[in-house]
């Protein structure tokens, strides 16, 4: 199902209630009229209302980071449509790109947008989701200080560990122990140590954790879970581990 089929005939569901529910509701509203009957007509199934879910919280909240730093440029809008033509394909991620610039000229209560998200998302599906924000904040290979303290107050309000969020970050920021902060070890814990870690972070975030999200997320996070694949292999690599 595509974007914005994931949202025509969402007539139940978490997301459409709340603040996610009303910024949703306005920039649903700018659809032909046809569409709105559909949206009043039809219902979903417990999958497609995941989908719905995590898809318009992930757009509120791209539109909160890309406010962070008190202005939205078109090179940033340009960026965060590399990154969501990269997930979705360049269709759906058109669509997206849509609802998300009726967003960007909304206030946006990103406390509250995120405790909703808390309470209905599933914590394989938060860490996605700060997957996604992480790679479309740096997508122009930088991050702000405001952009930062943004990405760090709404993994905070998911309910993401620190280790968890260390982990993302050093999957786009790399320094010398960004293997090791990937895998969540010190850099002196032992081999042992290591491929027991590598085994817990293989099970905690396989991609089928988010399957039910579709097939272009489930895609996305394949991607993401490569790298921890790689980090393991770095680090199996300086250490000569067999």
């Amino acid at each position: 199902m595509g974007i914005l089929g994931s949202f025509l005939g969402a007539s139940i569901g978490w997301w459409t209630l709340g603040p996610i529910g009303a910024i949703m509701g306005l920039v649903l509203g700018h659809l032909s009229e046809e569409q709105s009957t559909f949206i009043k007509g039809s219902k979903q199934s417990p999958h497609q209302q995941a989908r719905s879910g995590f898809l318009a919280t992930l757009l509120v909240l791209v539109a909160a980071v890309m406010k962070a730093d008190g202005k939205v440029v078109r090179s940033e809008l340009d960026f965060v449509k590399r990154s969501l033509v990269a997930t979705f394909g360049e269709k759906e991620a058109g669509k997206a790109l849509l609802m998300l610039r009726d967003i960007l000229n909304q206030n946006i209560p990103v406390d509250e947008v995120v405790h909703q998200a808390r309470v209905n998302i599933n914590y394989a599906s938060k860490v996605q989701l700060m997957h996604l924000l992480y790679g479309i904040a740096l997508a122009d290979g930088h991050l702000s200080s405001e952009e930062k303290n943004y990405l760090q107050q709404i993994a905070y309000g998911l309910g993401i560990s620190s280790a968890d969020m260390t982990s993302i970050a050093s999957m786009y920021v790399k320094d010398s122990s960004a293997a090791y902060k990937v895998l969540e070890v010190d850099e002196n814990a032992s081999n042992e140590v290591i491929k027991k870690a590598y085994k817990k972070m293989a099970v905690r975030f396989h991609p089928d954790k988010v399957a039910h999200l579709g097939d272009d997320i489930r895609k996305d996070a394949e991607r993401k879970f490569q790298k921890i694949n790689e980090a393991y292999e770095q680090i199996k690599k300086e250490r000569g581990i067999k």
